[in-house]
């Protein structure tokens, strides 16, 4: 009689014990590493990290500046009257006065970003409760709110500014701060209605809807995440206009020159002549404001790859090209240029290279960033 074999013991005959059973993919450190990655994805680039850091040095100077000045602001050394240049005793010289210019800069940065962020925070907040708010209502409540934006949008801000401050003899920087707000809060509310009209036909906005989920509820869970970007992209934009809004007010004497900031100094140096042979009466700082809206404006154009789904797609796949020894902007010519690619079929020697150029660089983890970054899942090209 001939003995068969089943399957199943054919197969244990031929399978090596010794071989480990293959580990079960980690689908949570995956998922954490997709989430830590979407949370920081607008800060990956070396643009918005170079404006990281600058603003950051700026806020360091600002919060230790009664440490790192030299002398005080107002601190008259009657040895370098007359405007003297730098020297060691007064780095970057002094003033008519013999007032040391560092110190003023030092102590000027403390009031620049007090007046910058506190006026993009008020201004946020007014950009997102009526931007939101007129994009998720309908009827008449939407349009009347959309009227009031348009109203602030087409109003002149600096003559409004200049009206408004020079009514008080002494503006606190909160004043400042509101007033500079007052000009800057219509063009993010007009972004975030268009942006939150796009976003309550959603599926998971409908579905809110159906659970009975209640209007604050639906804004803040379920709309406001999605709208993050955009409130941040908002946010320094607004911080960039309160700036340069300070330090033109300033400039132009508005502001009382109790107001210590970059402008004053600006404003002494026209008002005395400094123009142009005492350089380092303006030239530092004019420096520091190009600093801070060049650091701002880094900060916006990270924000912005990751807002817009073809900037931030071009960035990864530069990045990982990058990475693989590739230039983003010569792909087409490196395989070109090499022969042993020309005509390469799956399998041949060169077809792995061409697939490399071609794959998406972040597919198994593009699908998961987008669903927890935007709430939805990300469409197949």
């Amino acid at each position: 009689m001939t003995s068969t074999t089943s399957p199943a013991t054919s197969e244990d005959s031929t399978t090596d014990p010794a071989t480990p059973d293959p580990a079960p993919p980690s689908r949570p450190a995956k998922t954490k590493r997709s989430k830590a990655g979407s949370a920081f994805a607008m800060f990956r680039n070396g643009k918005s990290l170079t404006g990281l850091i600058i603003l950051g040095f700026f806020t360091l100077v600002a919060i230790f500046g009664d440490v790192l000045a030299p002398y005080e602001p107002r601190a008259q050394d009657p040895e370098a009257y007359g405007a003297q240049a730098p020297s060691m005793a007064h780095l970057l010289g002094t003033t008519n006065m013999g007032e040391d210019i560092l110190s003023q800069l030092i102590y000027g940065t403390r009031g620049v970003l007090v007046v910058g962020f506190l006026s993009g925070i008020i201004a946020m907040i007014v950009a997102v409760l009526v931007g939101v708010t007129a994009g998720y209502v309908a009827g008449w409540k939407s349009e009347s709110l959309s009227a009031i934006t348009n109203v602030f949008l087409v109003l002149p801000a600096l003559p409004l500014m200049i009206i408004v401050a020079s009514n008080y003899e002494s503006p606190s920087l909160f004043l400042i701060a509101a007033v500079l707000a007052l000009t800057g809060w219509a063009w993010g509310a007009r972004v975030l209605r268009a942006q939150t009209m796009s976003l309550r036909n959603r599926d998971f906005v409908q579905a809110a809807r159906a659970n009975g989920e209640k209007l604050y509820r639906i804004i803040t869970v379920e709309m406001l995440p999605n709208l993050t970007a955009i409130i941040a992209s908002s946010f320094v934009g607004t911080v960039t206009a309160a700036v340069l809004g300070l330090t033109t007010l300033a400039f132009i004497g508005i502001i009382p020159i109790t107001n210590l900031n970059w402008g004053t100094i600006l404003f002494w140096a026209q008002q005395n002549g400094a123009f142009p042979d005492a350089w380092w009466w303006y030239i530092p700082a004019g420096l520091c404001i190009a600093l801070l809206g060049m650091a701002l404006s880094l900060i916006n154009f990270g924000i912005d790859e990751y807002v817009n789904p073809r900037l931030r797609s071009a960035g990864e796949r530069a990045r990982a090209m990058r990475k693989k020894g590739y230039k983003a902007s010569s792909g087409v010519t490196t395989v070109a240029n090499r022969p042993d690619l020309h005509g390469s079929t799956p399998g041949a020697p060169g077809s792995s290279v061409i697939a490399e150029l071609h794959e998406d660089p972040l597919e198994t983890e593009a699908e998961d960033e987008e669903t927890i970054s935007t709430g939805w899942p990300r469409r197949s090209s």
